[in-house]
C-alpha cells in the first residue's frame, strides 16, 4: 500500500479548539459583565431632576438596545473561529478571530458607555 502525503499545511491540528473555546468563554463572561454594568448604570440618574432623567433613561435604553445587537458581531467572529478547517495552515486565521472576538466586545462596550448621556 502506499504511503499517503498531505501537502504541506493540510495535516489536521490537533489543539484547533484551544484558542476558539478560551476566546468562546472570555467572551461570554466579558458580555455578561458588560450587560451588567451598563444594565446596573441606569440607576445613576435615580434622583436626577425630571429633565435628566428623560434624557438618561432615553441614552441608556438605546446603548442597551445596541449593545445587545452588537453581540451578533462577536458571536460571528466565534462561530467562524469554530467553523475553520482544523488544519495547521489556517491556524493564523482561527488565533485572529478567536482574539478579535473580546477585543470587539469590548470596543462595543466603550462605544456604549460613550452613547450614554451621563448625569
Amino acid at each position: 500500500m502506499e504511503d499517503v502525503s498531505f501537502p504541506f499545511g493540510t495535516e489536521r491540528d490537533s489543539r484547533a479548539w484551544v484558542g476558539p473555546l478560551v476566546s468562546s468563554v472570555v467572551t461570554v463572561v466579558a458580555g455578561f459583565f458588560a450587560l451588567a454594568v451598563l444594565g446596573f448604570s441606569a440607576m445613576a440618574c435615580d434622583s436626577c431632576s425630571s429633565e435628566k432623567a428623560h434624557g438618561f433613561d432615553g441614552s441608556i435604553a438605546t446603548a442597551l438596545m445596541v449593545l445587545k445587537v452588537g453581540f451578533l458581531g462577536p458571536a460571528g467572529l466565534l462561530a467562524v473561529a469554530w467553523g475553520l478547517p482544523w488544519e495547521r495552515r489556517k491556524a493564523g486565521r482561527r488565533a485572529m478571530l478567536a482574539l478579535m472576538a473580546p477585543l470587539a466586545l469590548v470596543v462595543l462596550f466603550v462605544a456604549c458607555m460613550a452613547m450614554v448621556q451621563w448625569p
